[in-house]
């Protein structure tokens, strides 16, 4: 029994000291959130105080105006699309990107380069310009044109073609082997195709001789031979027509073989290469040649000097040769009347007119062209000589090769009177007159 007093009193006295304790701890912890709540509130005073006058000194923002987290934000809200969101964003980004290329820019511009400079005699290697359209239109073009006009050569040689090199096949296949008959009608079949008696013997000759020389024993092989030949008859002491300024023509030839219409081409011609022209009606004899080349004068826009029907010539190219002096005209082209070469006193006064020319105005540089009608044949070289023996010839100018078969006649007027082929006419076209290239004549005249 006493045991167990002592136990319910010892029981007792723990349980009082566990209440004081407790109490003990309560009061502590209270003390403790007392003392650090006093600590803080001076701390947070002064953090609302430093806040208070951060707002002070920050400029005033309108009534209205997106803060700095509304600006960076995209305004998803008025997005019409998923689309815009993601066009919104790019933006952004972009944006970032170039401030970022910026200041890479600033960085490197403050520090030196690793690139070593240029010595001073060196200079930096300039970009190729870009190809000019334009340069690239206009050689196009060119281009075109003289394809076109080589087409239009080549068809209206076709007849004389087929007249020289019919003849030559037709012999060459009818021999087996080469000796003087296959000669003789080699040179046969040449002057009936209008290239004339001396100029075929002259190219049998030089056919012979290559033959030897090239130890050729095959009959097919002469007609590349024959064609050679010819080739380097057309290209013999071929100079390029240069005309300075001031320059004067002087347009000669019978009636009929185009001579005024030769001229309106020539103007038109010499118009585009950006000279200027003018023009003399001297053909006072021919009825309406004076209009005809004054309407020439008009389509070409150049003027041209003229008299009434029936009047001096040399009193036309007289009054010409003046004017073209005083407007210091590049080139005075004069038509003259037709004349006929067995009419001796035409041929004087186309002497008559030469002479105005020289005298009148010396320093002009002065070309005499004759035209001529490449289907006359024999007789335009008949023309060509008795014209040479009245006046210096210095170029010929063939008409109306188109669809003659009597082209040929043009290597015989290179090879028997030396006298330069200047303009070939191949239609009636304002473009249908050229200067004469003797390999683009060869080729076409030859060319399958």
């Amino acid at each position: 029994m006493a045991f167990f007093n002592f136990f319910k009193k010892k029981k007792y006295e723990n349980e009082e000291n566990n209440e004081y304790d407790n109490k003990r701890n309560n009061e502590n912890t209270e003390e403790n959130i007392s003392a650090e709540d006093t600590d803080d509130a001076p701390a947070e005073e002064d953090e609302k105080a430093r806040l208070s006058a951060e707002d002070d000194n920050e400029p005033s923002r309108e009534e209205g105006s997106p803060s700095e987290d509304e600006q960076e934000l995209p305004d998803y809200e008025e997005a019409s699309s998923f689309e815009d969101i993601a066009l919104s964003g790019q933006k952004k980004d972009g944006d970032k990107d170039a401030d970022v290329d910026s200041d890479i820019s600033d960085d490197n511009t403050d520090e030196p380069s690793d690139i070593p400079l240029a010595d001073g005699n060196e200079t930096p290697e300039a970009e190729e310009p870009a190809p000019d359209e334009n340069t690239e239109h206009t050689e196009h073009t060119e281009h075109k044109k003289k394809e076109g006009f080589f087409s239009r050569i080549k068809s209206g040689l076709q007849k004389t073609r087929e007249s020289i090199m019919s003849g030559i096949e037709q012999v060459l296949g009818g021999f087996s082997e080469i000796d003087d008959d296959l000669y003789d009608e080699l040179e046969e079949a040449l002057i009936m195709a209008d290239i004339g008696v001396d100029t075929s013997l002259d190219i049998i000759a030089k056919t012979k001789k290559a033959v030897r020389e090239e130890k050729i024993k095959e009959v097919s092989q002469v007609k590349s031979v024959i064609i050679r030949v010819i080739s380097d008859m057309l290209s013999e002491n071929d100079k390029p027509l240069e005309l300075p300024s001031p320059s004067v023509i002087l347009v000669i030839g019978v009636n009929g073989v185009g001579k005024t219409t030769t001229i309106g081409k020539l103007t038109s011609y010499y118009r585009s290469e950006g000279r200027s022209v003018m023009l003399a009606a001297a053909d006072t004899f021919r009825a309406a040649a004076i209009d005809q080349l004054s309407v020439w004068g008009e389509r070409n826009n150049v003027r041209v000097i003229k008299h009434s029907e029936n009047s001096d010539p040399a009193a036309v190219v007289f009054d010409a040769v003046a004017a073209a002096k005083n407007k210091n005209t590049d080139l005075l082209i004069c038509d003259t009347a037709g004349r006929l070469h067995n009419k001796k006193n035409l041929m004087e006064e186309l002497k008559k007119i030469s002479g105005v020319i020289t005298r009148e105005n010396k320093d002009a540089h002065k070309e005499v062209f004759l035209v001529l009608d490449a289907s006359t044949g024999q007789n335009a070289l008949q023309q060509a000589k008795l014209f040479g023996e009245a006046t210096d010839i210095t170029g010929i100018i063939l008409t109306k090769l188109d669809g003659t078969a009597k082209g040929g006649i043009i290597i015989a007027i290179k090879n028997e009177l030396k006298i330069p082929i200047r303009f070939i006419g191949v239609g009636e076209g304002i473009d249908d007159l050229r200067p004469f290239d003797p390999t683009e004549f060869a080729k076409a005249l030859f060319e399958e």
